[in-house]
């Protein structure tokens, strides 16, 4: 690039033009004005989605990045626009989404001194952020926003964080970008020792109940060609942890379900009786682990991720491999023995029929009269076939949307894992469709958790953007119903939510929709959603008291999930 006497807000946007961004999601104020004033000079060249919460811009970065694999790009100003990214920001940092937020902030003489509209957004998103960096010069712009962006998308991707201050926007440089490729003490991509791997090999060739455990890692490395070829040739169980959804076909004949607290039966009873536990990608998690001092103490434990600080982190591992999933398992496909392993696999499909019988049947085919969350998700899974990106918000949908959807493809699923964040969905799944524009984007909320960013339906609104909505309403937040039902004597300690009318608010925003209340509008309401060829809104008023089974409860072991009310009345 020529050297041009430019501001170091005009210095921003040819920054994100270099890095191919498209995309910017924001809300502008004061601090950040300069950088929007060079904005409106290259309105052709980047679509800016104007939110209506900064919180709602980075779930919305966060959304286009899980459904792209781009990094998603924020812009908001100082103070309380710099401080409602906070939330987004500590979800994409343990959900490993790769989002680069650009704050404005106070002239540089004025930091320290609360002016208006000041905070210190360095100290405040330390904590949640990958990376973060204040500029105050306009000559350091360039090279800031290139690390940013190298930091976030590599090895274990995240957040990051750039302010810069407004004298810094006004300030001029002769602009030359120079995209990052390394940074001194940071490896993002570590080197393989691979006699670790062919010992891992070694151990699984000689298992005879081997099982593969799978996380968001598989997804983020591209690795899912690799994972294909490895449990086909090596033939081993494989269950996958909520962000895994997706990452391995859920029809494939070696899948055997979903992982956690309410994940399936055999998944969570059958880590205790593995000989060989393989972890790939995939964090440990309490919701997974449950009582981490029983947890697969049988087992010869084999832990690969690309962040060596998970390793030994929750799970004291036999075998702690620092590495690339991909080039992991394309290593290992390579060595491991052509086995079926067919015994051990009976044992997950029998208790996977107890399931079904218990649970599973009745809540896809329910016999009573109210709808139930879980035959409204399972037959839109049937009706897309799979194929559609599903994103969901935070609550008992979340669960059983995860355990219903049958997800077929990679980056189908989107959903806040760790952080669980209500409000989550429905910016998310503007991002999303934004990022993957030629896919089905179906969000799918608790009536809950829809009314902490309704506000954004005005995004949808102003920028056309064909999101479908679900809305599973029990007038109720639900999740924490249940825990109330089950282990607090049914004291439901304000949890009865009353709702609006969610139709005449969506039609407030020239959003079409319905409300579905009996099953034989169901398969109306669901066809006249997916043909929809602008946004839609599906309301559908489902069992006040629908619970979501099987449950591990707070402090029990994986071989103790609850497989359903009546088996759990003890417990």
């Amino acid at each position: 690039m020529s050297n041009l006497p430019i501001s170091g807000a005009e210095a921003v946007i040819r920054s994100l033009l270099a890095e191919n961004v498209t995309t910017i999601f924001g809300y502008p104020g004061g601090a950040i004005m300069p950088i929007y004033d060079a904005l409106y000079d290259f309105k052709e060249d980047v679509n800016h989605i104007l939110v209506r919460h900064e919180q709602g811009a980075i779930h919305a970065a966060q959304g286009f990045a899980r459904a792209c694999g781009k990094t998603g790009v924020v812009f908001a100003t100082s103070g309380p626009g710099a401080t409602n990214l906070i939330t987004g920001l500590a979800d994409a940092l343990i959900d490993s989404t790769p989002v680069v937020c650009i704050t404005g902030q106070v002239a540089s003489h004025l930091l320290g001194t609360d002016a208006f509209q000041e905070t210190d957004v360095i100290g405040i998103s330390m904590p949640v952020t990958k990376w973060n960096i204040q500029v105050t010069k306009a000559a350091d712009i360039p090279a800031a926003l290139a690390r940013a962006f190298y930091i976030a998308s590599t090895g274990r991707p995240g957040p990051v964080l750039v302010d810069i201050t407004k004298d810094a926007q006004f300030g001029k440089l002769d602009f030359y970008y120079e995209k990052c490729s390394s940074v001194r003490s940071y490896v993002p991509h570590p080197k393989t020792d691979f006699a670790l791997l062919e010992k891992a090999v070694e151990l699984i060739n000689q298992a005879e109940r081997p099982y593969l455990l799978i996380g968001q890692g598989i997804l983020l490395a591209e690795a899912e060609n690799e994972l294909l070829a490895f449990v086909e040739k090596s033939g081993i169980p494989v269950a996958s942890t909520l962000l895994g959804l997706g990452a391995f076909p859920a029809d494939h004949p070696k899948y055997v379900g979903y992982l956690g607290m309410h994940g399936n039966y055999a998944p969570n009873i059958l880590t205790n009786e593995c000989d060989v536990l393989i972890a790939i990608g995939m964090r440990f998690d309490d919701r997974v682990t449950g009582d981490v001092s029983r947890y697969a103490k049988q087992a010869t434990i084999i832990h690969i991720d690309i962040d060596k600080a998970e390793l030994n982190k929750i799970v004291k591992t036999d075998l702690a491999i620092h590495a690339d999933a991909k080039e992991a398992l394309h290593f290992m496909s390579n060595l491991i023995l052509q086995k079926s392993h067919e015994n051990w696999l009976q044992a997950f499909r029998k208790l996977e029929q107890e399931e079904v019988h218990e649970v599973i049947l009745d809540a896809v085919n329910p016999k009573g009269h109210e709808l139930k969350m879980s035959e409204v998700v399972h037959l839109i899974s049937e009706t897309t076939k799979g194929d559609a990106i599903i994103v969901t918000d935070v609550g008992q949908h979340q669960m059983i949307t995860s355990r219903y959807f049958k997800y077929q493809l990679p980056n189908s699923n989107i959903t806040s894992g760790g952080l669980g964040t209500m409000g989550f969905a429905l910016p998310a799944a503007i991002g999303a469709k934004l990022g993957m524009p030629q896919k089905e984007v179906i969000a799918i909320i608790g009536d809950g958790g829809f009314q902490m960013t309704i506000q954004e339906l005005g995004t949808i609104l102003q920028a056309e953007i064909a999101v479908k909505i679900v809305i599973l309403n029990n007038n109720f937040l639900g999740m924490v119903r249940q825990w109330q039902q089950l282990f607090f004597d049914k004291r439901y300690s304000f949890t009865d939510i009353k709702n609006p009318n969610f139709l005449k608010i969506a039609e407030g925003y020239s959003i079409k929709g319905h409300k579905v209340t009996q099953r034989d509008e169901l398969k109306d309401g669901v066809n006249t959603l997916l043909a929809s060829k602008e946004s839609y809104l599906l309301e559908v008023m489902v069992e006040q008291e629908e619970n979501v089974f099987p449950m591990l409860p707070t402090g029990a072991s994986v071989s103790e999930i609850i497989l359903s009310e009546r088996h759990g009345a003890n417990v």
